[in-house]
């Protein structure tokens, strides 16, 4: 039953008449603030039209403002007139189409599925949007603003010419459309690749490692620095230098970054699982590789040195999962006693510290650079067999941040409990490798932190 024809017994013609001059009222004011508004100088169908963007939801503001304009020349019987030259937007809100041009052919060579738009709009013409408002005299955040307006319609046109999909959260491309120089700019965010390395060689480190005695700049006093041979970098080669490169080729980057759950010490292995790692590509021209591929190529780049494995083509939030997310480590290493150890001895000194919680003052080899606390971590396993009476290979699973080393050694006492202690003897690692590295309570490689 349409509104028109409600009745009611007790009054309903009084409620129907009410009913409809709320109506009435109501249309008159959309339209005595269109009109007041026209007569604030001329204004395009769109500028028209956001005054009232809250109603009327499936229009575009230039539609809304067309059908006012009509209304208003059938109320008056005035002849129609087609919006002129605009005072608020000084024409913007015309340039739709080209401004969408302008952004497609900025990001042209880049491969990208998502996109975002962001208006920088003069100071004058924002000015010319509250004094619309004020003329009119409706609230200053009335309807739609104006930058509002162009980064959703220059952001459909720009769908529309390229395919890809609006993303308020972190788009592969941020267009930045500038009124005040008629300039876009395309910033192109970075793609991610997720896996996991082994290292395979000793004195390898896990990213660059500038010379400290020439600052990596290679040169000291006018000549080659002795300390890196005019390198700038202490080692020749890093797990970053073994496996960035590739990818960033193969994405067509600028330049590439890597990012490592935690590291191993540069005479350490890190082998078995591998630990989980991101490498940032800036600016990729291709996004869509073949990581199956990409792995293969990177592992003949690194010749056996280091090993990468389970490649995925992540999201920027996978970054901070693997440098924030609680991980416990698995550790093998070589022990040499300074006395001769029995195997009895040696299994009941492991079963003790298996499960027990260690207090660890920074050990005296990292005191120059770490804070002077003391800190608590849980051996989760402890196990191991003698090589021989003075050697040991023993296997620790522990909590992030426990330091095996003085776990094994005391370090003078600073680790309490310790081998070195429970035997009585003084032990001192020899050869250490990572084996695992896995997240404390779920692991890194969860499906909402990847692409695939």
């Amino acid at each position: 039953m349409s509104h028109s024809t409600v009745r009611k017994n007790d009054g309903g013609g009084e409620v129907e008449t009410q009913l409809r001059t709320g109506r009435v009222a109501q249309t008159m004011t959309v339209l005595e603030d269109a009109r007041a508004a026209l007569d604030t100088g001329p204004l395009c169908d769109a500028c028209l039209g956001r005054l009232f963007a809250d109603r009327s939801f499936g229009l575009t503001n230039a539609e809304r403002g067309h059908a006012l304009r009509v209304t208003l020349a059938l109320e008056a019987d005035d002849d129609f007139e087609a919006g002129a030259d605009c005072w608020v937007c000084e024409g913007e809100c015309d340039r739709i189409e080209w401004w969408a041009q302008q952004a497609a052919t900025a990001a042209r060579g880049y491969d990208f599925s998502t996109y975002q738009v962001g208006t920088k709009v003069p100071p004058l013409l924002e000015e010319n949007d509250a004094l619309l408002r004020e003329d009119v005299g409706l609230d200053e955040d009335a309807g739609e603003a104006l930058k509002t307006e162009l980064n959703r319609e220059v952001g459909k046109r720009i769908g529309d010419l390229t395919g890809a999909e609006v993303d308020f959260g972190r788009p592969e491309v941020q267009f930045t459309l500038d009124l005040s120089t008629d300039e876009v700019e395309a910033r192109v965010n970075s793609a991610f690749v997720y896996g996991r390395y082994r290292k395979l060689a000793r004195d390898i480190p896990q990213t660059k490692w500038p010379c400290n005695d020439c600052n990596g700049t290679g040169r000291w006093q006018g000549q080659p620095c002795d300390g890196c041979d005019g390198t700038g970098y202490r080692y020749d080669e890093s797990v970053e230098q073994l496996t960035a490169p590739v990818v960033q080729e193969a994405m067509k980057g600028s330049g590439a970054t890597f990012h490592g759950a935690g590291r191993e010490d540069v005479d350490a292995l890190m082998l078995e699982s591998g630990r989980p790692f991101v490498i940032e590509v800036d600016e990729p021209r291709t996004r869509d590789v073949d990581t199956d591929a990409l792995e293969a190529d990177v592992n003949e780049f690194a010749d056996g040195k280091v090993e990468v494995k389970g490649l995925r083509l992540a999201t920027h939030e996978m970054v901070e999962r693997v440098k924030e997310l609680d991980a416990s480590k698995t550790y093998r290493m070589d022990v040499e006693f300074e006395e001769p150890v029995t195997e009895d001895a040696l299994r009941e000194a492991l079963d003790e510290l298996e499960g027990t919680t260690v207090e660890q003052e920074t050990p005296q080899r990292v005191a120059h650079r770490r804070a002077d606390l003391t800190r608590t971590r849980d051996v989760y396993a402890a196990s191991g067999e003698l090589v021989d009476e003075t050697h040991a290979d023993i296997r620790i699973h522990g909590e992030g941040g426990l330091y095996v080393k003085e776990l094994v050694s005391s370090d003078e006492g600073r680790t309490e409990p310790s081998l070195s202690g429970l035997l009585g003897v003084d032990a001192v690692v020899t050869a250490l490798d990572v084996v695992d590295v896995e997240g404390e309570d779920e692991p890194f490689a969860k499906a909402e932190f990847l692409k695939e």
